[in-house]
């Protein structure tokens, strides 16, 4: 009964991934299809518990509210999903803490009450308690393990996850070894929480592994995140027209928002709406805002917290004009600056991790044995392996000009900042590679303004114990030396010098590059060179 109504066929232009197809172009699908999916797996999990355990007495309203709730989990995503939810609408309605799961309750009532759809008030609030993973919304009576089969706040593991990871990953072209089917058929539920086979141990692994993978690749694609950004500007610029942001609070008005709200704007005679015009332009033309510098950073302590405050856009703006002034001259280019705001540049700030933040995600998964199948426990790193690495998050730090002749001097100002702040060259210019030197604490300060050694310093290889050289002469009264990375260790891969400035694809030729040809033309002939022609005639 809730497929074929407006509120959920609404999904079907909502993609699923944002504007991750301008960059994989067949990751086309939608929340219609992930919905249907979760709706799918949250009901194949409650009949598996209901089946293989009598016991619990899961009844069939119990599973039917299961299955609604992964149906209509999603009702209240925006406009290319998480970019209006979590990108858009803070900044439209920054005091409203407006979240896609308020969305989805209010267009589930809307979709109940429009339609009249006959059902309990306690089965709408059950649905809409399990849509959170909030027991304390509804009925104390409801059984506790069925609130972690759609949205699991216990350990991350539902059938909301299994579904993305799964669907995502196949429709960017990077299909991932992941049965989820198995991991549903082994579930169990032993004091009130679902736990499963230990021999499923590596494959539970896999999924938070590969939601790392996701959201270090796509999610975060650096120009997929551009245009996330070129859609939030063009969103707000024409907001205060179209009143888009006030429409979540109206399922009346939301249920017509989708992702052709781009197209709303596009086809608007509305001279008030030509700057967010521009910028969809931009996008078609794949004029695009271009990444300056960025830096991955390990968590630890409040150092994101840190970074947050320091690394601002305005903070390299002034940097920059302190810096350049209104113009850069250097390697026969001149930068004028006097266009450059402050609202061009955009600091980008990342949390990537297995499902559980910091922590290893097996660890708030319990597992039982056939041997003893009523007696839950949690698996130890020996169990399965101990090939894991030793931190289960990491932040991405991406700096972005909206101009691409501004992309040298972007890079310069938001490197000095980090220079100028010895905190942040501990959080953004450390690194564990082993090129790495070892330097008396001591001596730091005075090797932060030494010049950068051109050679990687000749010392031996080493093993956990120390040296290989040094193994049986070492002398533990030696004074101990705190590894520090080398001294400027930005990310080398993005060094650009300051007159930098990225051309467009549309407007620009790179010179030094040869005419391709057309689809399939053959390579004109080439006439054999007198050396080519001896050796042919030998």
């Amino acid at each position: 009964m809730f497929f074929f109504r407006r509120h959920f066929q609404r999904l079907r232009k909502v993609k699923q991934l944002g504007t991750t197809p301008y960059v994989w172009p067949n990751a086309s699908h939608n929340r219609f299809e992930h919905c249907l999916g979760v709706g799918h797996l949250a009901r194949e999990l409650a009949l598996r518990l209901k089946t293989a355990q009598p016991e619990l007495k899961i009844t069939a309203r119990d599973v039917d509210c299961v299955h609604v709730a992964g149906l209509c989990h999603d009702l209240g995503h925006g406009p290319w999903s998480h970019v209006f939810d979590s990108m858009f609408m803070p900044k439209a309605k920054p005091d409203s803490n407006w979240q896609h799961e308020q969305g989805s309750e209010a267009m589930f009532d809307d979709l109940i009450e429009t339609r009249r759809i006959n059902i309990p008030e306690d089965d709408k609030r059950f649905i809409k308690a399990l849509i959170a993973g909030d027991p304390t919304q509804c009925n104390p009576n409801e059984k506790p393990f069925l609130f972690d089969i759609v949205a699991n706040r216990r350990n991350g593991l539902d059938v909301d996850k299994f579904d993305y990871i799964v669907r995502d990953s196949l429709m960017v072209g990077h299909k991932v070894n992941l049965d989820t089917q198995r991991i549903i058929g082994s579930a169990r539920v032993i004091n009130n929480e679902i736990c499963f086979d230990c021999k499923e141990v590596n494959n539970i692994y896999k999924i938070g592994e590969n939601r790392f993978e996701l959201h270090k690749m796509v999610y975060n694609h650096r120009a997929a995140k551009a245009i996330e950004y070129m859609i939030i500007d063009a969103l707000l610029l024409a907001d205060p027209i179209m009143k888009i942001s006030d429409s979540v609070f109206d399922p009346k008005r939301y249920v017509h928002l989708t992702d052709s709200v781009m197209e709303r704007i596009e086809e608007s005679e509305d001279k008030r709406l030509a700057s967010a015009q521009a910028i969809f332009a931009r996008i078609h033309e794949r004029d695009l805002y271009r990444l300056a510098d960025f830096k991955c950073f390990p968590w630890k302590g409040d150092d994101a917290k840190y970074v947050k405050e320091k690394v601002t856009a305005s903070a390299i703006f002034k940097t920059i004009k302190d810096r350049f002034g209104n113009e850069i001259n250097e390697e026969d280019k001149r930068i004028d600056l006097t266009g450059l705001t402050e609202e061009e540049i955009i600091v980008d700030l990342t949390l990537m991790h297995y499902g559980m933040k910091d922590k290893n995600p097996l660890e708030s998964v319990k597992f039982y044995k056939k041997s003893d199948p009523t007696k839950a426990f949690k698996a130890r790193s020996g169990d399965y392996s101990t090939l894991r690495p030793n931190v289960f998050a990491e932040y991405k730090l991406q700096i972005y000009s909206k101009k691409s002749q501004y992309v040298g001097a972007i890079q310069h100002g938001y490197r000095e900042v980090c220079e100028s702040d010895v905190r942040l060259q501990n959080i953004l210019m450390s690194s564990e590679d082993d090129d790495m030197e070892d330097v008396d604490e001591e001596d730091w300060s005075q090797r932060l303004t030494s010049p950068v050694p051109t050679e990687a310093p000749s010392t031996p290889r080493t093993t956990p114990l120390g040296s290989i050289e040094n193994i049986a002469t070492a002398k533990p009264q030696e004074k101990k030396k705190r590894t520090f990375s080398r001294v400027m260790s930005h990310n080398q891969t993005m060094t650009v010098p300051a007159s930098y400035g990225h051309g467009s694809p549309v407007n620009s030729v790179d010179a030094n590059m040869p005419a391709k040809r057309p689809h399939g033309a053959l390579e004109e002939p080439v006439s054999p060179s007198p050396a080519q022609k001896k050796v042919k005639r030998a």
